[in-house]
């Protein structure tokens, strides 16, 4: 397998810091060189994406590859974002993974109709948190194929 040739910046929204802090240390440690954005609810994510308010300038905002996801988030939840993220033609080849610890057929159904690529439901420990994440990178940044960033010139 080739690894593709640029960096791919991840962005997670979830509302729990220390869900936060433990990816970034488990990435980290899983050598993946991506750089790891977070934010901490729906409202924040729309605002990164579209560089507003504290994420204006954007540098301190780069257009995320991939998106990790969580549902339950206050102001504006994950469903909200994740569909307001596929109504954007900007923003709609953007891979959304929902990250969640909810279980409910409904959420993995409503997650896949609003347009997510993948749902995962949030392991528990810290050791399958390392799993997940590895697969997370093996199969986002050495498996496929991820479209340029938005804005990026198209052949």
């Amino acid at each position: 397998m080739e690894p593709n040739n640029r960096e791919v910046v991840i962005l997670m929204a979830d509302d729990d810091a220390d869900d936060r802090a433990m990816a970034a240390k488990v990435l980290s440690r899983s050598h993946l060189t991506n750089a790891f954005y977070t934010v901490a609810d729906g409202e924040e994510l729309i605002d990164y994406l579209h560089h507003r308010g504290k994420f204006a300038p954007p540098a301190l905002s780069p257009t995320p590859g991939l998106i990790l996801l969580d549902l339950n988030m206050p102001r504006k939840d994950g469903r909200e974002a994740l569909a307001e993220i596929k109504a954007s033609a900007e923003l709609r080849r953007i891979p959304v993974v929902v990250m969640t610890t909810s279980k409910a057929e409904e959420d993995v159904y409503r997650s896949y109709d609003l347009g997510a690529s993948s749902f995962i439901c949030k392991p528990f420990t810290l050791a399958e948190l390392v799993t997940v994440m590895k697969v997370i990178g093996e199969y986002w940044f050495q498996v496929v194929k991820l479209p340029d960033a938005p804005g990026a010139e198209r052949p």
